[in-house]
């Protein structure tokens, strides 16, 4: 694959030898290509999340704390709308495993690292497409609270749902509407009269 069509990806990693390690598997092929680098999820880091337009992120659990571990890929979802793969570098439940895109072990041979991305992009941007781009009455109200500034986690409580439940609805309105950024889907719900003017943060 040409270095023009490469996937875009994001290492949030801490360990630099594990990051070599990526890198060292990507630069074989030419078809994921490291953009940045984060050791951490600081504010500054959050901020490159924002922009740095990755198609996959590869993130190590390790970098939230412990409470924070079960909702790590909600988390990363507030800033981008990349596949998120996890680097299984420590025990974890199962659980905390299923809320990622797809799981690499440190273990994975390099094919079957490359062979686990590509699943995690094909079914985050191959999702079952529904005949009609119209949103859902759900999925209308999961982007009111969206345009309002609410975090997953929120939406999620007022409706009594589970975060991945909030994430699928808006990897879903996401897809209809074209959109990627809270601001662009804040927009969208203004001239839709979903909201008005005074209900946005």
């Amino acid at each position: 694959m040409k270095n023009g069509n490469s996937k875009k990806v994001l290492l949030i990693i801490p360990s630099r030898i594990m990051v070599r390690g990526i890198e060292g598997v990507f630069s074989d092929l030419g078809e994921f290509k490291v953009e940045g680098i984060l050791s951490d999820l600081s504010r500054t880091s959050e901020a490159r999340l924002r922009t740095i337009g990755a198609d996959l992120i590869i993130i190590d659990p390790i970098v939230f704390d412990y409470a924070g571990r079960a909702e790590g890929r909600s988390h990363i979802a507030e800033y981008t709308d990349a596949s998120v793969v996890a680097l299984q570098t420590m025990a974890m439940e199962d659980e905390m495993w299923k809320q990622y895109d797809e799981v690499i072990n440190i273990y994975d041979a390099p094919a079957v690292i490359i062979r686990k991305l590509r699943s995690a992009l094909s079914s985050h941007e191959e999702s079952p497409k529904s005949d009609s781009l119209e949103l859902s009455s759900r999925e209308k109200e999961i982007l009111i609270c969206v345009a309002k500034g609410m975090l997953n986690k929120e939406i999620a409580d007022l409706y009594n749902i589970s975060i991945y439940t909030v994430i699928s609805h808006r990897k879903n309105i996401t897809r209809k509407t074209g959109i990627k950024t809270v601001a662009g889907l804040t927009v969208y719900a203004l001239l839709n009269n979903l909201i008005d003017s005074g209900s946005v943060e």
